[in-house]
Parts: C-alpha cells; structure tokens; sequence
C-alpha cells in the first residue's frame, strides 16, 4: 500500500531538547489529582477573579502553571485510560464511554512503577468499565497496576456505618427538592435548581477521598508511592454538599454568550434554557468545584503536616474540559478551546515555583513524564513526550508543534498548534450521548480557527478560499498522527483518498455504547 511521505510533527519540536537523564531530585512520591470534567476557566490561576479555588492557587503558586495544556479526547473514559498508558484513545481501545480498559496490549504508568517496586494506589474514579465484563473475567476484573483500588462503593460503605450529622432545617436538596423534576431533564441532570446533595462536607465522598489519599501518604511514607486520586467533582450533576449552599450569587457568575455561529450546532436540550437556570447550571458549577477544591487543599496541607511536601510531585490536571454556556451549551463533547483544553499544575523536586509556560502539551505525555521522574526509561509504547525539558526555561519552551485530539462517539478528530486549529468531523449522524442537534447529521464538515487573532473560536475559516491550503496543510498532521499511532494503520486502503483516509480512522472499532444502551457484542452468562 502507498503511504503519504509524513514527517511526524512532534520531531520539529523536540529534535534538540531530549529528556534529561534522571538525577537525584526524583521524587520519593507521585501523587497525580484529577478532576472531572474541571474546565480551566473555572480556576482562579487561569484568571477567573470570581470563583474561590485557593488549594489549586496555591498549587500553581508553588509550582508550574501550563496555558496551553490539552485532553487527547473530551470525553472521560478515553481521555483518562490515554493519560494512564502515553498512548492516544484509538491506541489503547478506548474510544467510547463504555468501552471497558483493555488489560493487553495496554501498559500503565502504574504497572511500570509498580514493576519497580512502587507501591501504587488508585482512589476514586477510574471508568476501567470492568462491570461490563464483570463475571467473564478469567482472573477478575485486571487492576492496571494498582495494588489498591478505592471506590465509590468504599464511600458509601463507610458512610452506611457514620452517624448522620445536622442538616439546616428545611433546606431543600437533591433528595428532597422542593418541586419534582423529571431525571431525564436537563434541568435537573445540570442541577439548574442549584440542590446541594443531604450532607455535610466531611462526610461527602470528596472528603472520603482525600482522606484515603492522605492515609495511603501516611501509612507509606517511607516507601516509594504513586497516589492517583480522582474526584468526581465538578462532573454533572454538580453536586456540593449543603455548607457550599449560599456560596456565589446566580446573578454575579460569569455568563458566556457564545456566537451566532454556534446556532447550528447548540443540542436541542439547551435551547430552551432560560438565563436564570443557566446562570443556576453555572453557580452549580462552581459551588462543586469549590467543594473539591477545598479537598485538595487539605491534601496538600497533609503533605505539610507530615513532613512529606519536598519529596512529594503533585500533579493536577481535568481529564478534559467543560463549556459553560460557552457556545451556547452545557457538555464537553466538542473541540473547543474550553472543552478540550484542561488546567494543569505541578510542583515538585525540580519544578520552577511560580512560573507558567505556554508550551505546548498534551495529557498523553503525562506518563512520559511520570517515568522520567522516576529515573526510568519510557515504555517503548509510549506515544507522548516528557514535560522535563520544559521545567529548565518555562517562559521560552514551545513544547510540541502540533497536539492532537480526537472524539469518535461523533467522528470527529482535532490537531491544534499555537496558531491554528483544525477540527475535522465525518457528520455521518446527528450528536450522539444525548446531546443531539435535531437538525440532522451535517456531512463532512471542517472547522479551521486562528487562535491567535480569533482566541473565542466565533469564525470558522476552514471555507474561506485563501486558507485552503492550511486545511490540507492540517489535514496531513492529522493524517500523520493517526498513520503512525493506529494500531490498524497497516489496514488503510489505498485507494482512499485524503478525505476517506480521515473518515476511516474517524471510525471508532471498540465497543462502547451511548447511555442506556448495552455496549456492543457483549453477552451476560445465563443465571
């Protein structure tokens, strides 16, 4: 078969800046924080004076800030397992929401430290989706490298076992709100009605969480440790507990107003939104975010407290992110800017304090990194690069030339460099996992964006005929991305031509489903 001549477009970028040799600054312990669906706009080092993050502040404070950091895909599952394994979605087999984490071929960054004599944790949320296999496992559900798993089941065990503390008299809440809502609609799935859920802060699963996180620092101070703790916060429905009730005013958030040109693409669920429960998704929101946040605050007052700070990388990042009434819409599940793009901070032994860099990465280049900390070689399948060069001069560290994206519940893929940004989406059906238009599918469609002069994304220019060539220009990185990390690559028929070749690999092959369905080719064993 004839290939196209492709010159991978990380090589540009790191040809004279390879990794540092590993040297006595790696860390004793790892401890990476995520946040779900966590937008960068929602934070106050990334410049929103509104909303009170002062545990991620002051992370970023005592370390490194990123601008221009992405998600390889908005969406949860494949966007985690990709961070997990330094391999993009369509590598590791997790493209679709409830695809479950294939243990082969795939090597985590917990296997490999673990390997090493690691003692590794997971605490929270993982979407290994193991419950679709469930019993069909030959050995039990795998563990991808951690020799402990804390879940959501854990917190509501220990919680069945609490007394209940007081709850203001009267107040309504998500198990008891003052008028009934349909679970279905979008009012409620949002949390408009801004309900916090019956519970006090410390007893919340948030707290329980970091709580775990903080024992597993404990009880292993003098060994080894990956922690990887993974809040549910700020994910839909936005939950807070009731002492965050009276936090922000619905009326004061900020409230993006989108563009004209997001009319044809808005979901049918949000056009009938009025301002009030919009501004109520978003104080939701941010009510949520400060819950978590205040949990990691506390874990990184724990470090303090036990003396474990200086030895200790921390990481945090959102495994994607999340439009606020950005473009008109509630979800993640697009490629603009406040979707795909994530907050990420780190500090640690060897991390400038205080600094920010605008270069260029993706969360595919988190493992990368995670090895190198730990003095050891990248996996041979490791598809991403460590951020270690770019600690020795944040300012001036351009990082990748091109990042790269992709989300194929719709088709779509993405490759941005500082400049321009092009999405391009097969169209081949209307918006799936709910959040369809009702217009119908749309057809091949192209999106190209100047970031630099354009930082809203309200002009689309892939049809303008003085940026045809960029679109081709674009069209080949994405090509070269999906040629040289597609495990089925080899597969691509020849006669396609650059079009046909985006709309095969746009093509999802795992066996994921939309909610409510059953994934694909999966069969329960009788009773």
């Amino acid at each position: 078969m004839k290939m196209l001549p492709i010159l991978l477009p990380w090589l540009f970028a790191l040809s004279c800046t390879s990794s540092p040799a590993p040297t006595s600054e790696a860390p004793r312990h790892i401890l990476v924080i995520v946040g779900d669906d966590h937008a960068y706009t929602a934070l106050g080092a990334y410049g929103n004076a509104y909303i009170q993050t002062p545990g991620l502040d002051r992370l970023a404070r005592e370390g490194l800030l990123f601008r221009r950091a992405y998600a390889n895909a908005p969406i949860c599952s494949a966007t985690r397992q990709s961070a997990l394994c330094g391999k993009y979605p369509h590598a590791t087999g997790v493209n679709l929401l409830f695809t479950p984490f294939p243990d082969e071929p795939n090597v985590t960054i917990a296997e490999q430290l673990q390997a090493a004599g690691v003692h590794t944790a997971i605490i929270g949320k993982t979407h290994f989706n193991s419950w679709v296999w469930g019993p069909l496992y030959a050995e039990g559900a795998p563990t991808h490298g951690f020799d402990q798993t804390i879940e959501k089941g854990d917190w509501r065990r220990w919680r069945a076992g609490q007394a209940d503390l007081s709850l203001p008299t009267g107040m309504p809440t998500r198990e008891n709100p003052a008028q009934p809502r349909d679970p279905k609609d979008i009012r409620w799935l949002k949390n408009a009605d801004m309900l916090p859920v019956a519970e006090r802060a410390p007893q919340s699963e948030a707290a329980f969480l970091a709580d775990q996180a903080i024992q597993q620092l404990a009880t292993h101070a003098g060994d080894r440790t990956f922690t990887w703790l993974a809040f549910h916060e700020p994910h839909a429905p936005f939950a807070y507990p009731v002492d965050f009730q009276e936090l922000y005013d619905p009326d004061s958030v900020p409230l993006p107003l989108g563009s004209p040109e997001d009319d044809r693409w808005v979901p049918a669920i949000f056009r009938g939104l009025t301002e009030a429960e919009r501004r109520g998704i978003i104080t939701s929101y941010y009510r949520s975010v400060t819950h978590m946040d205040r949990q990691v605050g506390r874990v990184l007052d724990a470090l303090d407290s036990l003396g474990l700070a200086e030895e200790t990388l921390v990481i945090y990042f959102g495994d994607q992110g999340y439009l606020l009434n950005d473009h008109k819409r509630f979800e993640k599940h697009t490629f603009w800017k406040e979707a795909i793009q994530t907050p990420l901070l780190m500090r640690g032994p060897g991390v400038p304090q205080g600094a920010e860099t605008g270069a260029l990465v993706s969360l595919v280049d988190l493992a990368p990194t995670l090895a190198d900390f730990a003095g050891m070689e990248p996996h041979p399948d490791h598809q991403g690069h460590s951020w270690r060069p770019i600690l020795a001069g944040p300012d001036t560290a351009r990082g990748q030339a091109y990042v790269f994206a992709e989300y194929l519940h719709d088709h779509m893929a993405m490759v941005a460099s500082a400049r321009w940004k092009y999405v391009f989406a097969t169209g081949k059906r209307d918006l799936d996992l709910t959040y369809e238009t009702g217009l119908g599918p749309s057809g091949i469609f192209h999106r190209l964006y100047d970031l630099e002069n354009d930082p809203a994304e309200t002009t689309n220019l892939a049809y303008r005929p003085d940026q045809a060539g960029r679109v081709a220009e674009l069209q080949q990185v994405m090509l070269g991305f999906f040629q040289d990390t597609h495990p089925d690559a080899a597969q691509l028929p020849a006669e396609l031509n650059t079009l046909g070749q985006l709309v095969w690999f746009c093509e999802p092959r795992d066996l994921g489903a939309s909610y409510g369905d059953r994934p694909d080719r999966v069969f329960i064993p009788e009773e």
